[in-house]
């Protein structure tokens, strides 16, 4: 009797076991066959998407209905870029954002078919994390900075500039602490283009400081002008190769009016901004002792200097050292930085201006 008995409860469990595994894979059956519908009708409904913003973005089709579809993408895009602003430490203060969307919007649509994909959104989004690359967008337009050729999220290529530094003789490290400061100045000079390209690459530098002035996108200092950090390409156009040397005014002033000093010497940002030391309150002031057009004709200086035509020298050298006399913020000297700026410009730009190298 207990035999039949077991034989008979192992029959059953038997039973129920195979109804418990052919349940399972009922309801696993069915739920795999409702995702892969959805997904189905989920790509059908991209495809048609795509029909659909074809026609729209070629204006065959028009409608609030179609601009809401198909300008998702791009709006995304936008509101990742607006909380640019959040960044201060980017951006120059009054920066026109609107502008700055719309350019970088241009630049993150790398297939060129009018519309930026998420992951075209992505890789650009990742790009923007360098400040150099951020930097270096902001100047491209005018020429100041090399073209960005292509990128893949936070790789990307830049045109090659073929001459640089600006200038500059490297002695072999023995030599160095023997050759005298003003025989090395010399020798910087002796690989130097002709004058007359030398004034066009000048002039660069001068159209650098002018669009970094109260710009479009806000008021940033050259803190390490150097001329390691400027290159020209076969045309003799000038092109700051190493965009970390910007720093937006803001910046500069939120940092050095927290620092503590004892003496000026404790109130330097960077390599060459400079402020002064407030004896009372031991703090930093916040006004640069020199602004960029004042460096820059420093930097200039020798270099254009040597082989100016003799008609023009005394000019060009009283113009030079009246601009290296500028002092404190720019932004409370307009008229006089304006002035010697444009002035520079127009006496150089009167000798080259009938040359081929113009």
């Amino acid at each position: 009797y207990f035999s039949d008995w077991l034989k008979a409860r192992i029959s059953f469990v038997r039973v129920k076991y195979l109804f418990l595994t052919w349940l399972t894979v009922l309801v696993g059956s069915w739920v795999l066959y409702v995702q892969y519908s959805a997904y189905t009708e989920l790509c059908r409904g991209h495809e048609c998407k795509n029909a659909i913003c074809d026609k729209y973005r070629r204006g065959i089709i028009d409608g609030s209905a179609c601009s809401s579809l198909c300008e998702k993408e791009t709006l995304y895009m936008g509101r990742c870029l607006s909380t640019l602003p959040n960044n201060q430490s980017k951006l120059g203060e009054h920066a026109d954002l609107p502008s700055l969307v719309s350019q970088i919007l241009s630049v993150a649509d790398g297939n060129r078919d009018g519309r930026v994909s998420l992951p075209e959104a992505r890789s650009t989004w990742a790009l923007l994390q360098m400040d150099e690359v951020l930097l270096g967008l902001l100047l491209q337009d005018r020429g100041h900075t090399p073209r960005l050729l292509g990128y893949c999220g936070d790789l990307y290529m830049t045109e090659r500039i073929p001459n640089g530094p600006l200038y500059g003789f490297s002695l072999p490290w023995p030599l160095v602490s023997w050759v005298p400061g003003g025989l090395q100045r010399t020798m910087d000079q002796w690989f130097t283009p002709s004058w007359p390209r030398k004034a066009k690459i000048s002039m660069g530098l001068l159209e650098l400081v002018e669009d970094i002035f109260h710009g479009t996108y806000g008021s940033f200092l050259i803190c390490d002008l150097a001329a390691m950090h400027f290159g020209y390409t076969d045309r003799h156009e000038l092109r700051l190769t190493n965009t970390q040397v910007l720093v937006p005014e803001e910046e500069f002033r939120r940092t050095m009016r927290v620092l503590k000093c004892e003496t000026d010497a404790d109130c330097i940002y960077g390599a060459d901004c400079q402020t002064s030391c407030d004896p009372s309150k031991k703090r930093c002031r916040e006004e640069p002792v020199q602004p960029n057009l004042a460096k820059a004709c420093g930097v200039l200086k020798d270099y254009i200097l040597r082989g100016v035509p003799s008609e023009m020298r005394e000019e060009l050298e009283r113009q030079l050292y009246a601009c290296m006399a500028l002092r404190g913020n720019a932004g409370q000297m307009n008229m006089e930085h304006s002035l010697i700026l444009n002035n520079l410009k127009a006496l150089l730009w009167k000798r080259i201006s009938h040359t081929k190298d113009s």
